[in-house]
């Protein structure tokens, strides 16, 4: 059987959400690709009948389809970048499927690096529980504690930060938000009672700064023009609006630099700066 280009899109949607949210409905699909839900129902069944025995199994309780404990990734690889790329072309409005047709090309690539390693079942647990506003406790491991402790932790976003993905969360035991990297997770998340502290109790989450982005004023004059044509700015600098949480990875992916003697010093490495530099190094600390 023939799949067309566009239901191939739609089987690998039902497959990455299948798999890492536990739960796909005609929904993601009607929302996903503006199609009615009598053609969400078609595609449901036509990416079961693709099987030899259906991989989603229709659970009332969840008023959709949760894979079966044998769910094996046909259309897609199963690798946890599939799902978070897909949650980031959502928040940046760009969802038009995980792939992009071959052109004909043979002069271009991407850089390939290994994936970080996330069991679906973290994700899960903290999609539900960022989803429900709950407690959840789980075993975490990090460079002070190379042997993981538990940490009752209250998530409330998944973040890109583009470099690597963590879910931002309130920490019990610090008593603070903080930025817990996704491959660092250990075992199965328990989710545990409701918490009143959410994204709108996290500061530094909701409040935006507003980043003045300039050529490193070291350089010279037409060696500023180069930065500025790079960048698009408009005359001589951009504006970024960032969340406060989100200004040190912001400043690293960028590669902006606020140390006045690096600047001076090297100009032609850091050929980034910012016109407001008490706003950035607040938030770098």
């Amino acid at each position: 059987m023939t799949i067309k280009w566009d239901q191939l899109l739609r089987f690998k949607l039902i497959e990455v959400v299948g798999l890492w949210e536990g739960r796909v409905t005609t929904n993601h699909l009607c929302n996903s690709f503006n199609i009615k839900r009598q053609q969400a129902s078609r595609d449901i069944k036509a990416f079961q009948e693709q099987f030899e025995f259906p991989p989603l199994i229709h659970d009332r309780s969840i008023k959709g389809y949760r894979p079966s404990e044998d769910f094996v990734p046909r259309f897609t690889k199963g690798t946890p970048n599939e799902y978070l790329s897909l949650l980031h072309k959502y928040s940046n409005e760009h969802v038009d499927g995980f792939d992009i047709p071959n052109l004909g090309h043979t002069d271009s690539i991407v850089l390939s690096v290994p994936d970080r390693n996330v069991a679906p079942i973290i994700v899960r647990g903290l999609l539900q529980a960022a989803r429900e506003k709950r407690r959840v406790d789980i075993e975490y491991v990090s460079m002070d504690s190379p042997k993981g402790r538990g940490r009752n932790i209250v998530p409330h976003t998944i973040v890109f930060d583009g470099f690597r993905w963590h879910v931002r969360a309130y920490c019990e035991d610090r008593q603070m938000f903080l930025d817990f990297v996704l491959s660092r997770f250990r075992g199965e998340p328990e989710l545990l009672d409701k918490s009143n502290i959410g994204m709108e109790t996290d500061e530094d989450w909701m409040i935006e700064e507003t980043i003045q982005i300039i050529p490193n004023p070291h350089l010279t004059p037409e060696q500023q023009t180069i930065v500025k044509a790079d960048y698009g700015m408009d005359e001589s600098s951009f504006t970024i609006s960032c969340r406060r949480a989100l200004i040190k990875y912001l400043v690293k992916r960028l590669d902006i630099c606020v140390d006045q003697r690096k600047l001076k010093s090297s100009p032609k490495k850091y050929q980034l700066t910012v016109a407001n530099p008490q706003v950035v190094k607040r938030w770098l600390l």
